[in-house]
């Protein structure tokens, strides 16, 4: 008999995953099960530049079921809960599943639901705008079409979200969408955070804080929602501050799938605790969580379920062999930042070295750089979706290093400080 591999999510983790495991399991040796809810594959990058009119909703959608290699089973259906004691999935719809190893790849999701008052009726995608979600993104275009002045605020509700960066990159962008519409003089940003800063990172901050500062942007941080007043549009604190706004464009509280939780699997937010090196679950050692769905010390972005999906194959082999998993992920995350006005940044970093100045891939020539604004770095991040879909999710070589690499990048002592030139 055969075993069993059952993958859940069919996103940019779950289709990579199965390209891969397709090309390495024996399929005489291995059945190979996907699951998904549906059949509608959303490139996530997209949806922050949807509402500024440079993708539509269409250029942005494909059936997941185009990018699985032949001969491996696709469910859609919801998950109910998983029995990891009888190796069980059980699906909303009745029908349950066996497995021998399990592999959760559900990512995680804006839950306005989590803070009292963020999705009332009377406000939610009226004057309170997600944008992680196709019909978020959309909404907000409209709404940006429509808004003529008053008090844009961007907001996070807390960490860790998707994609933290973009949240500040959609304010860059609504400063120079305003602006070339001749009437950023008529619109106040603010940009709200639970963090000490704008950026997650530190050195980002110490670097690229200034932008704000020249958009005339202003910054309200170590701000906690407590929760929305949808009758006087006010975003109040943990410690009573109030934010009154005409236009919100918040980033709810990211959570987990539902199923890990009733499952027992999850955090309070329901994540899944694993080795971040490897990703085997903490409790059971024939389940896996990759992307967003783990609890990993990482951002929750699209790169990093590359960089670790490229190790993980070859662990997960390793593994059922009764062989110790010898790739270890070190935590390597690579994202462009999107700035406004036709430029763009990029920081590479991982678990232990925070984003240095420098230039990507390679030394001297790129031809992207580190913590600086250029063309080419946006023109980097609209080149990206092209390869996400033929090249990415497909499980396809990608001439980048799955370790970060020092190469190229200036290195910082603490007596340099900041972008001391000590390049590789």
């Amino acid at each position: 008999m055969k075993k069993r591999v059952v993958i859940l999510g069919g996103g940019t983790a779950g289709t990579m995953v199965v390209n891969r495991l397709h090309k390495k399991l024996n399929p005489d040796e291995w059945s190979i099960t996907l699951v998904d809810k549906d059949n509608m594959h959303v490139y996530q990058p997209g949806l922050l530049l949807l509402p500024f009119g440079v993708y539509s909703a269409a250029e942005l959608v494909k059936k997941r079921n185009n990018f699985f290699p032949p001969g491996i089973e696709y469910v859609r259906a919801e998950v109910e809960r998983i029995d990891p004691e009888a190796k069980k999935v059980h699906l909303e719809d009745g029908l349950t599943l066996d497995y021998d190893q399990l592999i959760i790849a559900t990512g995680t999701t804006p839950r306005p639901d989590q803070t009292l008052g963020m999705d009332d009726p009377a406000i939610w995608r009226k004057s309170v705008f997600d944008f992680y979600t196709l019909e978020g993104s959309t909404a907000l275009r409209d709404a940006l079409e429509e808004f003529t002045g008053g008090r844009l605020v961007v907001h996070i509700s807390e960490m860790p979200i998707k994609c933290p960066v973009a949240p500040l990159e959609f304010t860059f962008l609504a400063d120079a969408y305003f602006t070339e519409k001749k009437i950023r003089d008529k619109v106040q940003i603010t940009y709200v955070t639970p963090l000490e800063g704008a950026f997650t990172k530190p050195v980002c901050s110490k670097q690229l804080g200034w932008m704000l500062t020249e958009r005339d942007i202003k910054l309200e941080p170590d701000f906690v929602i407590e929760h929305i007043d949808p009758g006087a549009k006010l975003m109040v604190s943990m410690d009573e501050r109030e934010i009154p706004f005409d236009l919100l464009v918040t980033v709810p509280v990211n959570m987990g799938a539902d199923f890990v939780g009733r499952s027992g699997l999850g955090d309070d937010l329901n994540y899944i605790p694993v080795d971040k090196e490897n990703f085997l679950s903490k409790k059971y050692d024939n389940i896996f969580a990759l992307g967003d769905a783990s609890d990993i010390p990482a951002s929750k972005a699209g790169s990093v379920a590359h960089f670790a999906i490229d190790l993980f194959a070859e662990n997960f082999v390793e593994h059922v062999n009764g062989l110790p998993m010898t790739h270890k992920f070190d935590g390597h995350t690579n994202c462009f930042i999107e700035s406004g006005n036709g430029k763009g940044l990029l920081i590479d970093f991982n678990y232990k070295v925070e984003p240095l100045t420098g230039m990507f891939p390679l030394p001297i020539v790129g031809p992207f750089s580190l913590l600086k604004e250029s063309r080419i770095n946006h023109l980097g991040k609209l080149a990206f979706r092209w390869i996400y879909w033929n090249l990415l999710i497909k499980g396809r070589w990608i001439p980048i290093s799955d370790a970060m690499s020092m190469s190229g990048k200036n290195q910082v002592t603490q007596k340099e400080g900041v972008g001391a030139n000590a390049s590789h």
